[in-house]
């Protein structure tokens, strides 16, 4: 029986793990790196230990500290979420070796997994359809898919649909694959255009029962990484699901596979091909468990300790989906974003997986995914439309966020119709421009109205002869509004628009202020009547736009560019992040160089127009 359970992990998936602990009357110890010393996963563990440093390759890879710390806190069991050590089999024999107990599949099991190279092959000869792979020195035929044999989670994935883009594209797959997993190696496929990423739970003890617990579809992604997941797949059909359960058990029985994992397809018509066996517990693993009824963290600790399945599986009922929300911008090429998140609350009849609560600081040393928010209902509509508007009325203060994105996918006629693929935010354009005016409005009066004399608000006059004004910066754009200070509320405005009444909720952290409405949200700074001097840029200087590390350089000085050139490439947020020059000319300063750790709004470049 596990007593006391070490998690090898952080963040959101470390307080899903505690969750079910607690539940099961099983004590908990956290990890934490120095930027996580705060975080909601240590403060709920009953017990913590520090790994010091900040990076993963410091404190949450390190096999030999987290292996100590389970014996320095009398863990008997370790589970290691997902990411990180997850999938490491040297990681899991470690923890044997120790006398713990892995909730997770045999390191060897993990081992012949690891390589998808070699995972691939091994699939073939078990009669799983699989795409043929391609050797990178030897690619001719174009598009191809650039992948990491060591990982997953779209990091070291590369789209490549031209001969000239392909050198540097590799270059950048295996700088980010050696980042992320430790592991250069990459291979390629052939690219399936319009196809759906379709995979399969399993469940396996160790007493030879294999349950395949439904399927579910995460073709929505961006830069390949899922951000909307459901169960069932629009898409499948009980002749399809035969086939690839069948394939998925096939799959665990080749490896003698025990405990939660996930067999990947890519599915396009009626034919599908293995992707990968992903022998952990998945991100997306809530929309299984709200289907089926179960808690699969629970029995993968049940499992670790030789506890029997019982023969079938249990039956699924209504559908389940999932949104990833994460603190990024999709309309900077999903540029991430760090610093504080001063208010997060989601409403609703729906699940909240989260990291983070109000207060929390999101990191630029780890994926800046915020939360999992799912919901279930009887059919999948009725789930679209319950998530939508969860998302929609969330109050989420301090980082721009992808929530709007996912609202606009969640009520699009091609989801909704079901008609999804991996490239599907390529093909629908999701960009919505929201009018500035009402909420600068709004801001204005709540403003207003905390800066009152008596019972009077600031600006009021008893004969006036101008209304006031007031300043706000939504991105780069100045916005300046007039109002009337007698109609001034401080939290929750109400505007006449257009004969409609529309409730505006203000909030202001110093010169942030959050306005929340029915018709959307808007992050606005107020404009000071007296600013302070600002260092003026040179014409045509670039700065970086998120702290991170420079991990290449793909200019020299005096270089003549076209505007949207690559200057440099920024690793921050386990990814990569092209910095392109915003005018033609030539490169007349550049002031960084490779491994060099930038902040966000230093000067990297300067290019001269011509």
């Amino acid at each position: 029986m596990i007593k006391t359970l070490l998690i090898a992990n952080r963040g959101e998936i470390a307080r899903r793990i505690i969750r079910t602990c607690k539940a099961n009357g099983i004590r908990t110890v956290a990890v934490f790196s120095d930027p996580d010393a705060t975080a909601p996963h240590v403060r709920e563990a009953d017990f913590a230990v520090h790994l010091p440093g900040a990076s993963p390759t410091d404190t949450y890879l390190r096999a030999d500290l987290l292996v100590e710390a389970a014996r320095t806190a009398g863990a008997d069991a370790v589970h290691p979420g997902y990411g990180f050590l997850s999938e490491n089999a040297g990681f899991a024999r470690a923890v044997e070796t120790a006398g713990l107990t892995w909730v997770g599949p045999a390191p060897d099991a993990i081992e012949a997994m690891g390589s998808k190279v070699a995972a691939k092959k091994r699939m073939a000869a078990a009669g799983v359809p699989t795409l043929p792979e391609l050797d990178p020195d030897t690619v001719t035929e174009f598009p191809v898919l650039i992948k990491a044999s060591a990982g997953g989670g779209g990091r070291g994935m590369r789209v490549v649909r031209e001969k000239a883009e392909f050198h540097d594209a590799l270059a950048s797959a295996r700088r980010e694959a050696e980042s992320a997993f430790g592991d250069p190696t990459v291979f390629c496929e052939p690219l399936l255009e319009h196809a759906r990423h379709v995979e399969v739970q399993i469940l396996a003890d160790t007493h030879g029962t294999v349950w395949a617990l439904g399927e579910r579809e995460c073709s929505i992604q961006r830069r390949h990484q899922k951000i909307v997941e459901e169960s069932p797949s629009p898409a499948v059909d009980d002749e399809i699901r035969e086939r690839l359960f069948a394939a998925a058990v096939a799959a665990a029985g080749s490896i003698g596979y025990v405990g939660a994992g996930t067999v990947e397809f890519m599915l396009k018509g009626t034919d599908f091909h293995f992707l990968e066996v992903n022998t952990r517990l998945q991100v997306e693993h809530p929309v299984t468990e709200l289907v089926h009824g179960v808690d699969l963290v629970e029995w993968q600790l049940r499992i670790a300790e030789g506890a029997r399945l019982p023969e079938e599986p249990p039956r699924p009922r209504g559908h389940a989906i999932e949104v990833r929300l994460y603190a990024e911008d999709p309309a900077h090429d999903w540029r991430p974003a760090s610093g504080t998140l001063h208010r997060f609350h989601v409403p609703g009849d729906v699940r909240l997986d989260s990291g983070v609560e109000d207060g929390s600081e999101v990191s630029v040393h780890y994926d800046p995914m915020l939360a999992k928010v799912v919901a279930h209902a009887p059919t999948r509509r009725a789930a679209a439309r319950k998530l939508a508007t969860a998302l929609a009325d969330a109050r989420i203060h301090g980082l721009v966020t992808n929530r709007r994105l996912l609202v606009d996918v969640l009520e699009h006629d091609a989801f909704l119709d079901g008609d999804t693929h991996t490239g599907f935010l390529t093909e629908h354009d999701l960009t919505r421009t929201v009018d500035p005016q009402p909420f600068a409005l709004a801001a204005a009066l709540a403003n207003a109205a905390t800066r009152r004399i008596g019972h009077l608000p600031l600006g009021w006059r008893n004969v006036r002869s101008q209304r006031p004004k007031a300043k706000f910066l939504h991105g780069d754009e100045l916005i300046e509004v007039e109002y009337d200070p007698r109609q001034a509320t401080e939290n929750t405005v109400v505007l006449d628009l257009d004969g409609v009444r529309v409730p505006f909720h203000v909030a202001r952290y110093d010169d942030l202020v959050e306005v929340d409405s029915p018709r959307g949200s808007l992050t606005l700074r107020v404009v000071p009547r007296f600013p302070e001097p600002q260092t003026k840029l040179a014409p045509g200087a670039t700065v970086a736009p998120m702290p991170g590390t420079v991990v290449r350089v793909s200019v020299e000085q005096g270089q003549q560019v076209e505007a949207g050139a690559e200057l440099l490439v920024l690793e921050a947020m386990k990814m990569e992040h092209r910095v392109l020059a915003t005018n033609a000319g030539t490169v007349a300063e550049l002031l960084v160089e490779r491994a060099q750790q930038v902040n966000a709004g230093d000067v990297l470049a300067v290019v001269e127009e011509s």
